[in-house]
């Protein structure tokens, strides 16, 4: 089931995480601009960076779901909650290089600073959550790499994300290509036999995320209610055959194959989206198989 209706702060896992890892690189997908205060966020993710060694790979967005935005920014429209994350970006870099005064549209406070420092320098990568033209020449003119997700949807929508990309870089001489990350629900297993096991458990997971993102029907007790996905407009992106295929679900050769495609594409990093309503047992043999015969297939 999908237990998600409004996130806790990110950086408290990540924290944790840094305290029992040495190397892995840790990452917010993404920090919801709007619920934040520059400061606060500035410095809070600053503090990852510093015990962690300079592991932080910072993401932010604009955020998507409406009900999330009438919790934690009542009379805010998610379709204008770009503008805060605009307006965000270049106030983190200036609080962390130092002495900095901010009067915007949103935030406005004296001279400031964030406390600690990032160790990274002159900052952590930033990595902007992009689904639009608008947002993709953001990126692309302030130096932030970026995080698609096409959703259930077909390869056809990493394609278009990937066109959105080009026309940005090419809007912008000068200005460097960003890092291009695709991040794909993603099941591997032992046999074609068991495609349906990752297909059924997806199907129940978006059946609540449909509702917590077109804002269909209630959330009881965290858990949105499961709207009947042949009720939903988009219910062929559902069909199972479709959700094996579009997913980065399969067999490790399929998966392979499959990532091959992104890789030809254009697309610089892979994001394994693990949360789809798979047992524990399931989730860490698709994890095993993922790491012991998939990525040595890049590497």
């Amino acid at each position: 089931a999908l237990e998600m209706t409004i996130a806790p702060n990110p950086f408290q896992i990540l924290t944790w995480w840094a305290g029992h890892t040495d190397r892995i690189r840790l990452g917010t997908a993404v920090a919801v601009a709007a619920y934040w205060h520059p400061i606060n966020l500035a410095s809070e993710a600053a503090f990852l960076d510093l015990v962690s060694g300079g592991r932080l790979e910072f993401g932010i967005g604009s955020g998507a779901y409406q009900r999330e935005f009438d919790r934690m920014a009542p009379g805010l429209k998610q379709t204008d909650a770009w503008r805060y994350m605009q307006e965000m970006v270049p106030v983190l870099k200036a609080l962390w290089a130092g002495d900095y005064a901010h009067d915007g549209e949103f935030w406005s406070f004296p001279t400031s600073t964030s406390v600690p420092k990032p160790v990274q320098k002159p900052h952590p990568p930033f990595w902007v959550a992009a689904r639009s033209p608008i947002t993709y020449d953001y990126a692309v003119k302030n130096g932030c790499n970026v995080l698609s997700w096409p959703f259930a949807r077909s390869f056809a929508e990493a394609e278009l994300y990937k066109s959105q990309l080009d026309d940005a870089v090419a809007a912008n001489p000068g200005c460097d290509r960003p890092t291009f990350a695709v991040m794909r629900h993603t099941a591997v297993y032992d046999s074609a036999d068991d495609w349906m096991v990752p297909v059924e458990a997806a199907q129940r997971q978006l059946s609540q995320f449909e509702n917590l993102f077109k804002n269909l029907g209630d959330v009881e007790n965290g858990f949105p209610r499961a709207i009947p996905l042949d009720q939903v407009a988009n219910s062929d992106d559902y069909e199972p055959a479709t959700l094996s295929e579009n997913l980065m679900f399969g067999t490790p050769d399929e998966v392979i194959a499959k990532l091959r495609r992104y890789e030809a594409l254009g697309v610089d990093e892979f994001i394994y989206y693990a949360s789809l309503g798979l047992g524990l047992p399931e989730q860490k043999r698709s994890m095993e198989l993922f790491c012991n015969e998939v990525i040595p297939a890049f590497s």
